[in-house]
């Protein structure tokens, strides 16, 4: 009984549910996504995107997200069992899907030895050893393509001290985190692992951006590398161990950075603009909005809604800042 994700090395998302179903020990078969797969591959998807994953009976399966909560919904394991603490770890994961994929995107696209290293791998990936220059032909393409596609994350002059502020600051504040424990919450990974993980492992791939993590954040460059085959390692820790190092990443880029940017951005859409302008963090933002976010967000809504009565939580989110645009 064995799984198939098609996937790729360089996807955020497609690295994100293998290092989950290595968690689970679920039996997969990793298949990176190529000309040579594509048929098989449109046959079960019903986006162009990967993660696919393909059960045994024969089953699509997208989106990094409801493919986790789809297993775990059947074996839970990555949700504390204090339903603050587990909508905490929810709210985490969508900070990690959303915000954090910005840092990645940018970099990646935004300065030379990050636009090659992806294009040569994408392109060697694309042509299968067809020869060099093939590889060469398949690079130039890719990078032409998603260079000028770096806007589409909200990447552009006006925004690029603010995306690497942020990955620079949250850096800093999972270093902190992290010196007391080898997860995110604990002893053992949980959602919030794994979403910020997706986005962390590709930047520490990349040239640039991995070299500020080797050199400013070992504890984070440490965890990076156990989030491959993550382990359960000792139980949750409860909201008053956490709160002195978590709290800080909640207040400073969960509520500083990233529900103001996805409210305004839903508002955006509701409006039907075709960019919208915002101050954050204290520094201007332009961009054109991003759909899929505010289905994203409309999400998010309704898990806090379904988890308002636990206790504590309220209290939470409000001394962090969150709550306001998760109550709206």
């Amino acid at each position: 009984m064995t799984y198939r994700i098609f996937g790729s090395e360089l996807s955020p998302y497609s690295v994100k549910v293998r290092s989950y179903f290595r968690f689970k020990d679920l039996p997969h078969e990793w298949i990176p996504r190529s000309p040579a797969v594509q048929a098989e591959f449109q046959k079960y998807a019903k986006l162009p995107l990967v993660p696919l994953v393909v059960t045994p009976e024969g089953e699509g399966i997208q989106d990094s997200t409801p493919i986790i909560e789809r297993f775990e919904a059947a074996q839970p394991s990555l949700a504390p069992e204090d339903p603050a603490l587990a909508f905490i770890s929810a709210l985490l994961e969508e900070y990690g899907d959303e915000w954090a994929n910005k840092w990645m995107f940018h970099y990646r696209w935004r300065y030379q030895p990050d636009v090659w290293s992806t294009a040569e791998r994408i392109a060697r990936q694309m042509t299968e050893g067809q020869g060099a220059l093939a590889v060469a032909q398949a690079r130039a393409a890719v990078a032409k393509r998603m260079t000028a596609r770096i806007g589409f994350v909200g990447s552009n002059p006006t925004t690029e001290p603010t995306i690497e502020g942020s990955f620079k600051g949250a850096l800093a504040l999972v270093e902190e985190h992290l010196q007391a424990r080898p997860y995110m919450l604990g002893g053992r990974p949980a959602v919030a692992d794994f979403g910020l993980w997706g986005q962390l492992y590709e930047l520490a791939t990349d040239p640039t951006p991995g070299a500020v993590m080797r050199a400013s954040a070992p504890k984070v460059t440490a965890w990076v590398h156990r989030m491959l085959t993550p382990k359960n390692e000792g139980p949750f820790e409860a909201w008053p161990a956490l709160a002195p190092t978590l709290m800080p990443l909640l207040k400073e880029e969960v509520a500083g950075l990233f529900l103001p940017w996805s409210t305004a951005n839903t508002a955006a859409i509701a409006a039907g603009q075709k960019s919208f302008e915002m101050t954050l963090g204290g520094t201007a933002w332009s961009q054109e909005p991003q759909r899929y976010h505010a289905r994203s967000l409309a999400e998010i809504r309704r898990k806090y809604t379904a988890a308002k009565d636990a206790p504590g939580l309220d209290a939470i989110l409000r001394e962090s800042g969150c709550l306001s645009y998760l109550s709206a």
